[in-house]
């Protein structure tokens, strides 16, 4: 709790201070920047909220569980798609520098981030009306351990999100392998500052680290139950070190990213804690 507490406070700091400042919401750059730290806010939320639940509680109701589980699931495959996304950005901005303004529009970022949502939105959607179709009405009255595997039980849940995964995730990896080929490959052009292109290599790097972090998620779910299997006095730590390895870590890289290692938006960052901090002193004494 401690964890998804102070990285709330930085999330919620990048969000307010890309609000504050026009140049941030004119910049496709900033505005996929944002909605990964939303969405990784969001998903870390929500995600936190079910082990906080399954310890506690340990069996809800499922159709509360089906909410919350669909959320986070729409949450987690967003993120690789949006990393693909600022990888593009960044290979445009380095290697088509004339054509970026025209290449790289506020109106056109905002529509692939639709387009985004509406792919990752897709599988729960879907698995959510095979459950419906497979199961009777009162299989959502009952209360369960809320896991995917035991909401969604359904065969044909699994190949077809096996399926999806394996797709996304290789367009995924394509994208971000091609986009760093390319970016390296100009790191003599004349045109081309040195300096900007170390830059966008390391944070094609980073998005290619995180990326990796975010694919663990997909296969923890068997990591896990084979080591629960093994060593079943230790389930609860288990589940533990994999929820801080899968679900903590690669929300800490987004605000590094793009939040710290970014210039300009650092200044203005840095500049709203320092204001916010006077604020509070001035109002404790």
């Amino acid at each position: 709790m401690l964890v998804w507490m102070a990285l709330s406070i930085i999330n919620c700091s990048m969000v307010y201070t890309f609000l504050r400042h026009r140049l941030f919401y004119e910049n496709p750059r900033y505005i996929m920047f944002i909605c990964m730290v939303i969405n990784d806010a969001l998903q870390l939320s929500l995600v936190t909220a079910l082990y906080v639940v399954s310890y506690i509680f340990r069996k809800i109701r499922i159709s509360v569980c089906c909410l919350l589980i669909m959320t986070a699931v729409f949450t987690t495959r967003s993120t690789p798609l949006i990393l693909a996304g600022m990888a593009l950005e960044r290979y445009i901005s380095i290697c088509f520098p004339l054509h970026y303004s025209r290449m790289c529009t506020v109106p056109r970022t905002l529509i692939g981030i639709g387009i985004i949502f509406i792919l990752t939105s897709t599988p729960p959607i879907t698995d959510l009306f095979i459950t419906i179709i497979k199961e009777p009405q009162s299989f959502f009255d009952t209360t369960i351990f809320c896991d995917h595997s035991l909401v969604f039980q359904d065969r044909s849940i699994y190949y077809k999100n096996c399926v999806f995964d394996g797709t996304y995730l290789s367009f995924v990896t394509l994208t971000l392998l091609y986009t760093y080929c390319k970016i390296m490959m100009m790191a003599h052009a004349a045109s081309t500052s040195l300096a900007q292109v170390k830059r966008g290599r390391n944070t094609v790097l980073l998005h290619g680290v995180q990326l990796l972090l975010c694919m663990l998620a997909f296969v923890v779910p068997s990591l896990q139950a084979a080591l629960i299997s093994v060593f079943p006095h230790l389930s609860l730590e288990i589940r533990y070190i994999f929820f801080l390895l899968v679900y903590i870590i690669p929300r800490f890289m987004s605000p590094v990213i793009y939040g710290f290692r970014d210039e300009q938006f650092r200044k203005y960052w840095s500049q709203n804690v320092a204001c916010k901090t006077s604020i509070i002193k001035v109002r404790c004494y």
